[in-house]
């Protein structure tokens, strides 16, 4: 079987990758990664945050008036707390390519245009292959309007682009009003590819202490719709890599994301649960499945189901939504 794929300009052996995750913070993890079949690792994130902390600025402003609000402080961890800081993050990247054969992509978790951006040409110089943008932003201030929002990616995307070489690719939220103009207008501000979707955590409520605490919990097979809809209508009008995430579990998930359009299916929350020797699994079972379906590359799977492949395209769109409504009964 063929299972090479394209990703942001890589030549992959497979279509399965880690996404940013713990399995990433130590070497020999990231080896057992490599060994049981990933074709690429996403490396754990670097927060805008960790910069501008270690440069002292965030600390100015999370001081500037905490006594009136220390419960708004309080979400934001200790300097300590972090797994390691800018300088460790470089270190460990450079450490992973000499480790690793299989392309090394860097994480930058960040939302402003700012001095943190510089940290993209370190992260190439360190040896990254490509750099995944997380944009994490939750919008708050009723006087911010979509555009600004919209605005703020682009440019943050743009300065980024002007910073480095290397393919990037931009991971975002899915709470845009016209998803497919994003796309379009990311593409044309430098990205080379396109990761559906970021999960929003969600914040839990203790009734115990009368708290706002964080909750954290992976992610269920059935979150992989939202990427996959995304990824078939895409397909086709634009010219990036796409890759999916949230909810990919076995190799059927895989193979669904093949052939809506993507390059790529990036899976954290399976491996945190079953370990690294999933991967040879799902890899193992898709292999299988191609021969039982007479596939012989994954390359002729991609983009079959996309929107403008199938016979009805509204299957993707309001009719979709009527017709859904109206197949349940009581």
């Amino acid at each position: 079987m063929d299972l090479r794929t394209n990703y942001l300009g890589l030549e992959l052996k497979n279509p399965i990758i880690p996404s940013a995750s713990p399995l990433s913070e130590k070497i020999s993890t990231a080896k057992a990664l490599e060994d049981s079949g990933a074709s690429a690792i996403v490396v754990y994130s670097l927060f805008e945050e960790q910069i501008t902390h270690e440069s002292g600025e965030l600390d100015h402003y999370l001081s500037l008036g905490a006594e009136s609000y220390s419960e708004a402080t309080s979400y934001f961890p200790e300097l300590e707390e972090y797994k390691t800081g800018p300088y460790e993050y470089l270190d460990h990247i450079a450490n992973l390519k000499k480790s690793l054969e299989i392309p090394i992509i860097g994480s930058l978790n960040g939302v402003s245009k700012g001095g943190w951006v510089d940290y993209a040409k370190n992260i190439q110089d360190a040896g990254a292959d490509a750099l995944e943008l997380n944009i994490y932003y939750v919008p708050t201030n009723p006087k911010v309007t979509s555009s600004q929002i919209e605005e703020m990616y682009i440019e943050t995307v743009k300065a980024i682009a002007s910073k480095v070489t290397i393919p990037i690719a931009v991971k975002l939220s899915p709470f845009f009003s016209s998803m497919a103009n994003m796309a379009i207008r990311l593409e044309e501000a430098g990205a080379k590819g396109l990761v559906l979707f970021n999960r929003f955590y969600q914040p839990d409520f203790d009734l115990e202490k009368l708290e706002v605490v964080p909750n954290l919990q992976l992610s269920s097979n059935w979150e992989m719709r939202l990427p996959l809809r995304w990824l078939a209508i895409l397909h086709g009008q634009v010219n990036l890599s796409l890759a999916a995430t949230s909810g990919i579990q076995t190799h059927i998930d895989v193979i669904k994301t093949m052939m809506a359009g993507g390059n790529v299916a990036m899976l954290a929350s399976e491996l945190l649960k079953k370990g690294p020797k999933r991967i040879s699994e799902i890899l193992n079972d898709l292999q299988n499945w191609m021969v039982e379906n007479e596939y012989s590359s994954i390359k002729q799977m991609q983009g079959s189901m996309s929107q403008k492949s199938v016979a009805d395209p509204a299957a993707f769109e309001r009719a979709n939504y009527m017709k859904t409504l109206q197949s349940y009964s009581l």
